[in-house]
């Protein structure tokens, strides 16, 4: 039967008739049986790590009872009450001694905050955390922190959640984005355990450990951490961390202001703060003894000032409380402000095993109350209150330093209940991370990782290229040829119409698509002029629709190990054109610029719909009948 087109004759065909059927939708859904599986997982970690939460915490009390009061108990007992006198120094150098053997012997990952560490896992090493980390932190952490370390529990069971995320990630035949996921949900289901806070840490998850906001993600940290908050009230209180004896006012405008104020200065001494830590870090780079000794040369300072104020000594929860209420004399404010950072930043900076958060919160919350204090001295009719101003001085240390702003927010009101306390965290906790972002650029999280090369996320924007679909990118012209065509046919009619094609695309007598071959393969010398170009083809044909994101379209090109691959109908197997891996970066750097480009755009009145894609021509050579 002889065909409609003559031939040897290029036809004609309008790719916009084609795709004006097919619309500009992306494909693809996430596999919800894993997100199951996965967040099942989460649950079991997190109810695992509640219980190590607890034990972490009796453990520190056996440690500060025996170092300080020479009994054996897992009564809580702060160790500024000891009666030691000057052998107090003695003791947190004792432990930093210990940690450093620790970290020779077992793991050098147990030194420092936690998270950075964890942090650089997620980034660098496909969230893989040694095994021996799960013991090995929290262990050493109460060795720190029960003979008089500045520091928190939070850090450490962080840490040590992570590590068992990361375990049982390892173990499991999962993928490393769920064994991220995983490391964050032990990561923040250990924060809920101490704080009782579950979506603060959901927060903090998605600002400093997964740098994603996925289903997949959400749903398993949230379980984790609701599984963390019951472990919490089971095994600790129900009552905030941080009781307060009496209910914060709602705020008048010139008190959030005052407030805001107050976020504003924080900001700028959070990068004093963050700056003074790696200082000191880098002090002890140089220091002429081997690095097992440095956390005993910082505990011995830690000793020095536990001596002068025996309140910085140990996690100090008590002190934040004690501020929250203005329980506290002047003195006192100014010591846990002045002598706490000192402590703290010699520990720290000296390579022990210990935390960031605790300490942030007693020098912010100490700042924020002398903050107050002033506004008040000097503008009576501010309306500040004393309690409110400690607690955003609290908050925004910790936004300004990490720059976990969401976190910082809505960590204070879960960890105190103070719900009127809202606007004015929101102005001092931006206004800190404003000044943090403005002058600084890296974080008291990143700049260690930072120092060794690794970029950490500090946007989290829609991926262009989930946005962008094939149709908006695909080739403007291709070549299409009827498998039955001789190789030399083909030569001949390229060589008539001067065809520059490094691809073509293949076709049967409907034109259904069945495969695709290279120039090279057809004008090979050794290429019999006599065989059909469809025996050219040497694999299973792979195709892209047009409404195939970018993103799809480069994972298929990466299996096939193609560079272009044809575009098919939505509603069947016929060819509508081409996408080379180019058309894919064109496509990309035009959404780019589109985004960033400025100017004015007013919409007068309402239009159709404009294609992004223009018509074009698909030449199709047909064989004799």
């Amino acid at each position: 039967m002889a065909s409609k087109h003559q031939a040897g004759i290029p036809i004609s065909m309008s790719l916009k008739d084609t795709l004006k059927s097919e619309g500009i939708v992306s494909s693809g859904t996430p596999n919800k049986i894993r997100i199951v599986i996965i967040a099942a997982y989460a649950v079991c970690i997190a109810a695992a790590i509640s219980l190590i939460a607890k034990l972490l915490v009796l453990f520190i009390n056996i440690i500060t009872n025996l170092s300080f009061y020479g009994v054996l108990s897992v009564e809580e007992a702060g160790p500024w009450a000891n009666s030691l006198g000057v052998w107090v120094i003695i003791i947190p150098a004792i432990g930093g001694l210990i940690v450093g053997v620790m970290a020779l012997y077992g793991s050098k990952a147990i030194r420092g905050h936690g998270i950075p560490e964890a942090m650089e896992q997620v980034l660098t090493n496909q969230s893989k955390i040694r095994p021996s980390i799960t013991y090995l932190k929290p262990i050493s952490s109460a060795i720190a922190i029960g003979t008089g370390g500045p520091f928190g529990a939070e850090g450490p069971i962080i840490a040590t959640g992570g590590a068992l995320g990361s375990t049982l990630g390892q173990l499991l035949n999962i993928s490393h984005s769920e064994r991220k996921i995983l490391l964050a949900a032990g990561a923040t289901a250990g924060m809920t355990a101490i704080f009782g806070s579950p979506v603060a840490a959901i927060f903090l998850a998605i600002e400093l450990l997964l740098f994603e906001f996925t289903p997949k993600s959400l749903i398993a940290v949230s379980l984790a951490c609701i599984t963390g908050a019951a472990g919490h009230h089971f095994l600790f209180s129900t009552s905030p961390v941080f009781l307060l004896d009496h209910v914060i006012p709602t705020a008048s405008n010139s008190a959030i202001l005052s407030y805001s104020v107050i976020g504003l200065a924080i900001g700028f001494l959070s990068i004093g703060i963050t700056k003074a830590v790696y200082w000191v870090e880098d002090a002890f780079e140089h220091l002429p003894f081997h690095w097992m000794w440095w956390p005993a040369i910082g505990g011995l300072g830690v000793g020095i000032v536990g001596y002068f104020a025996p309140r910085t000594l140990g996690v100090g929860y008590e002190n934040i409380t004690d501020l929250l209420n203005n329980n506290l004399p002047l003195t006192l404010v100014l010591s846990l402000c002045l002598l706490k950072f000192l402590s703290w930043v010699i520990a720290l900076g000296s390579g022990t095993s210990g935390g960031t958060l605790a300490p942030l919160l007693t020098i912010g919350a100490a700042t924020g109350l002398l903050g107050g204090k002033l506004l008040l001295l000097l503008f009576p009719e501010c309306g500040v209150n004393l309690t409110l101003a400690a607690l955003v001085g609290m908050s925004a240390m910790f936004s300004g330093a990490s720059r976990a702003v969401l976190t910082s927010i809505v960590f204070a009101l879960e960890t105190t209940g103070q719900f009127n306390a809202m606007l004015p965290l929101l102005g001092s906790c931006v206004g800190a991370y404003l000044v943090s972002y403005l002058f600084m650029d890296t974080t008291i999280m990143t700049e260690k990782i930072t120092r060794r090369g690794i970029h950490t996320p500090d946007s989290y924007q829609p991926d262009q290229l989930h946005q962008l679909n094939v149709g908006q990118a695909i080739e403007q012209t291709s070549t299409v040829i009827e498998g039955h065509n001789t190789v030399e046919e083909l030569r001949n009619w390229s060589k008539a119409e001067g065809l520059t094609d490094n691809y073509y695309i293949v076709v049967d007598s409907d034109y259904q698509y069945i495969g695709i071959v290279s120039a090279s393969s057809l004008f090979a010398h050794h290429q019999d002029p006599g065989k059909v170009v469809k025996s050219l083809i040497k694999r299973q044909p792979a195709y892209l629709k047009a409404t195939n994101s970018l993103k799809e379209a480069i994972s298929k090109m990466a299996s096939e190990n193609v560079d272009v691959l044809p575009v098919l109908s939505a509603t069947g197997n016929t060819v509508v054109g081409l996408l080379h891996y180019k058309n894919i970066l064109a496509a990309y750097h035009a959404a780019d610029i589109q985004n960033e480009q400025r100017g004015t755009n007013i919409s007068i009145k309402r239009s159709g719909m404009r294609m992004l894609v223009k018509g074009k021509k698909i030449l199709i050579k047909k064989r004799n009948n």
